[in-house]
């Protein structure tokens, strides 16, 4: 009895190895005919008939050294065919570029001690054609921006503008042209009368549908910053160092803004009456509001400037009768605007990093006198 209960417990036992052998047997054939496909796939990768490139491609490119990062969700290279015999390829359209462009680095390090010229700025951006135009190569921008900058004597600022922004503007995909609308003459300086010519004159040149509004003197700390228009009219430098990287106040909407051409529209441009420093800003925020638009803004981490320190300019000095002026903004803005605008343009010249135009503006007013 002994003898068959030990006879059947072996035969169990041989069973469940024969068993296990069999499974070990069915995995090595499993994984081995895996490796083979893997193999066979790469080859054909790399066949001159069977290469396809309908796979996602990576970001060789980012800058300090970061990880190969994937595009979104759905953005791939189109389908490579080759052309068959007696068959002309027609241009394939590209992709729409990504909300978030995969090479920005984030924070940057700004510093204006190094010397700085333009053809040093021209050699870094050699994609940026003759006006200062760029258009990404592997992706349709979702808009098409123009910067335009107020301007008078600030060739040294300038510079380090370029230097700076035409590499974070190419990072971010966007489809751009920078216009710089130079005043002429030593009268005073109107900031906000340069800013609508600069609408108008970019109009002249391409159907752009974003306005970037911003001083020469400000550059971005964060490329995160995006330089595009909203569904509400944008505030870009919410956080100066020359204010401590603090809002100055909830009404603030100076040195670098961006409305739609729409937005624009809708608050009639800016005001070409404000002669001096100051208020403009203001009034261009009371416009916003009194139109039923709010100011929107980027995080107060993202929307970090550096201002270049100089001294105030000569024939820009503060406007006394600016506070009058903003009080009395929903009186003047239907009035006073684009609508109204006057103004001779005197030059323009395409550069290889920007377009110069250079306007005469008028005088200003004679101010009454005090008391």
């Amino acid at each position: 009895m002994t003898r068959l209960m030990l006879g059947r417990t072996l035969e169990r036992i041989c069973k469940a190895v024969l068993l296990l052998c069999l499974v070990h047997f069915l995995i090595m054939m499993i994984l081995y005919f895996d490796v083979y496909s893997q193999r066979f796939d790469i080859f054909s990768r790399f066949s001159g008939r069977n290469f396809s490139r309908t796979h996602h491609y990576y970001n060789l490119s980012r800058p300090n050294g970061t990880f190969p990062t994937y595009l979104a969700a759905g953005d791939h290279f189109l389908p490579s065919t080759k052309p068959e015999t007696n068959y002309t390829p027609s241009i394939k359209p590209v992709p729409p570029c990504p909300e978030v462009p995969p090479g920005l680095v984030g924070r940057l390090l700004i510093e204006f001690s190094s010397a700085m010229t333009l053809e040093r700025v021209q050699k870094e951006n050699p994609d940026v054609t003759n006006g200062g135009k760029y258009t990404p190569p592997d992706c349709k921008a979702r808009q098409k921006v123009a910067i335009i900058i107020p301007y008078r004597h600030r060739d040294h600022h300038l510079k380090y503008w370029l230097h700076y922004l035409h590499p974070i503007l190419r990072r971010q995909k966007i489809d751009y042209g920078v216009f710089i609308i130079n005043q002429y003459g030593e009268d005073t300086f109107n900031r906000a009368k340069l800013l609508n010519i600069g609408y108008k004159e970019a109009l002249k040149d391409a159907e752009y549908d974003c306005f970037i509004f911003s001083d020469v003197d400000l550059i971005p700390m964060d490329d995160r910053n995006l330089y595009h228009c909203y569904d509400q009219p944008r505030h870009f430098a919410i956080a100066m160092d020359k204010f401590g990287f603090r809002l100055p106040y909830a009404g603030y909407f100076g040195g670098v803004s961006g409305l739609s051409k729409v937005q624009f529209l809708k608050i009639n441009g800016f005001p070409n009456e404000y002669w001096g420093w100051g208020g403009e800003d203001d009034d261009i925020y009371n416009r916003i509001t009194l139109n039923g638009m709010k100011v929107s803004r980027p995080d107060v981490r993202i929307g970090r400037y550096r201002m270049i320190k100089h001294e105030r300019d000569k024939h820009n000095e503060p406007n006394p009768q600016r506070f009058n002026k903003i009080q009395n903004t929903k009186a003047s803005m239907k009035r006073d605007g684009i609508n109204s605008l006057q103004y001779r343009v005197l030059e323009v010249t395409k550069y290889p990093l920007f377009t110069n135009i250079t306007v005469e503006i008028g005088k200003p007013p004679p101010r009454p006198p005090r008391g």
